[in-house]
């Protein structure tokens, strides 16, 4: 509180307790949680995009430090430069790899925006046969329960 308020304000505490409440800002969240707009990646094809940041990054540093060798003219520049283009090549594969992985994974487990995926056509055969299978048993397990009975009278 400024001087200017001090002098305008009454004397009762309230009164200046409750200017003090209203300079007070407002409670804020330090963020907004907002929906995703895509979905989450399948684990497999994470771990394979996980893998491959992991190998480009480690791959970088050696390209830096195989330039930083060869720069200072140090005795480490051949092995380095060798490593990279090793690790180039491994780099590459590793990228491959997330993209084959993907399309497996969407092989597999089908793929929601195409109505006429092989996958989805599959489950629903699998849930079709299960389905049958099941409803066999039920019958079977009535037939069996009500074959124990059968030299029984309906009324005692």
């Amino acid at each position: 509180m400024g001087t200017a308020q001090r002098r305008s304000a009454p004397e009762d505490g309230a009164a200046v307790r409750s200017t003090v409440r209203q300079q007070q800002p407002q409670y804020r969240p330090l963020w907004v949680e907002e929906p995703a707009k895509r979905y989450r990646m399948p684990d497999p094809v994470r771990t394979a995009a996980v893998r491959a940041v992991i190998i480009v990054a480690v791959t970088l540093m050696l390209g830096m430090v195989a330039f930083l060798c060869t720069m200072a003219e140090s005795w480490l520049a051949f092995p380095m430069v060798i490593s990279s283009v090793a690790s180039t090549v491994v780099a590459t594969w590793s990228a491959v790899d997330v993209l084959v992985t993907r399309q497996v994974w969407n092989q597999r487990n089908g793929v929601v925006s195409e109505p006429s995926s092989t996958a989805r056509t599959l489950r629903r055969e699998r849930r079709a046969a299960r389905r049958q299978e099941r409803a066999t048993t039920r019958e079977q397990e009535r037939i069996r329960r009500q074959g124990g009975q059968a030299g029984q009278l309906t009324h005692p």
